[in-house]
C-alpha cells in the first residue's frame, strides 16, 4: 500500500519555502563568489560594520572566497536535498 504525503499546514508550508530560498541564495551566491570572487567581494564592501564584517575576511584573499563559495554552494544543494514534499 502506498503511503499518501500528509497535508502540509501553512507555517510548515512557509517555513519549507523560506529554507528552499535560503537554499536556492547559498548555490547562487557560492557560485558567484566562486566564479567571480573579486568583484563579488567589491559589491559587498560597505560602510555598515555588521555588513563589512562579513566580507573583510575575504578582503584580497581571492582564493579564500573561491573555497568559501564551495562550502556554500555544498550546503546550498544538501539543504535543497532534504527538502522533500
Amino acid at each position: 500500500m502506498e503511503r499518501q504525503p500528509e497535508e502540509m499546514t501553512n507555517t510548515q508550508l512557509g517555513i519549507r519555502r523560506a529554507a528552499e530560498m535560503a537554499a536556492v541564495f547559498m548555490i547562487g551566491d557560492g557560485l558567484l563568489g566562486m566564479l567571480q570572487p573579486r568583484r563579488h567581494v567589491d559589491l559587498w564592501r560597505s560602510d555598515v560594520a555588521a555588513v563589512d564584517v562579513l566580507v573583510k575576511p575575504f578582503d584580497g584573499k581571492a582564493e579564500r572566497r573561491r573555497v568559501y563559495g564551495l562550502l556554500q554552494l555544498g550546503a546550498g544543494i544538501a539543504l535543497a536535498s532534504r527538502l522533500k514534499r
